[in-house]
Order: C-alpha cells, then structure tokens, then sequence
C-alpha cells in the first residue's frame, strides 16, 4: 500500500512533533519513495550520532551548524547542503539557532503517526 501525503501541505496546519533533546521537526511532503522533513534546533541542542538505511540530503535553511559525517567534521550554515549514504553515521551540533530541511529516501515511516 502506498503511502503519501496531501499534494500541498501547509504549515499551519503541521504540528511541530519532538525530535528529542528538545530538537522539532515537521514532516512535510511524501510518498513511499521520498520525504522532506523541517527540523528545528536551538544554539546548543544536538543531533545525536546515529545512522539508518535512508539516502538523506540535508538543505540548511538557516542557522550554523557543526556536522559529523563518518570521521569528517565540518561547520555549515544557511545556503550549504550535506549528503549521508545509507548506513553512514552522523550528527550535529547546532552552533546558532537553524533550521534544517531533510529529504529521504525512502521515506521514514517511523515519523508517521
């Protein structure tokens, strides 16, 4: 069965949902293959190191951000992009307040309700 979303989505309408530590995050558009999720963090709230099966694209929106990517560590801001293959580790440090867009491939079910 195919799952996806409305064809236009409205952020009005989302509820910001816990991420943990305190990051939010709004999943928006997505169907089985793909999902693009907003991601929210605060000077000082981390990303914690974990990795997943997904092919993800990380688009910084705003903000700056320290990033590890398997052993590669480097500091990102608004206008920069990020790339994780499946089954890479990563995570961030959130340097000044930002927002992140994150697309998937395939789609996370996990962040269906």
């Amino acid at each position: 069965m195919t799952k996806q979303s409305d064809n236009f989505i409205f952020e009005a309408d989302k509820q910001w949902e816990d991420a943990g530590g305190g990051v939010v995050r709004q999943v928006m558009g997505y169907n089985d293959d793909i999902m693009m999720v907003k991601v929210k963090f605060v000077k000082g709230q981390e990303g914690s190191l974990h990795s997943h099966p997904h092919s993800q694209c990380t688009y910084v929106a705003s903000g700056k951000f320290e990033f590890r990517i398997g052993d590669v560590v480097k500091i990102v801001q608004a206008g920069d992009a990020l790339y994780k293959q499946p089954g890479i580790e990563h995570g961030c440090v959130c340097l000044e307040d930002g927002l992140l867009i994150d697309c998937f491939s395939p789609m996370r079910d996990t962040f269906i309700k």
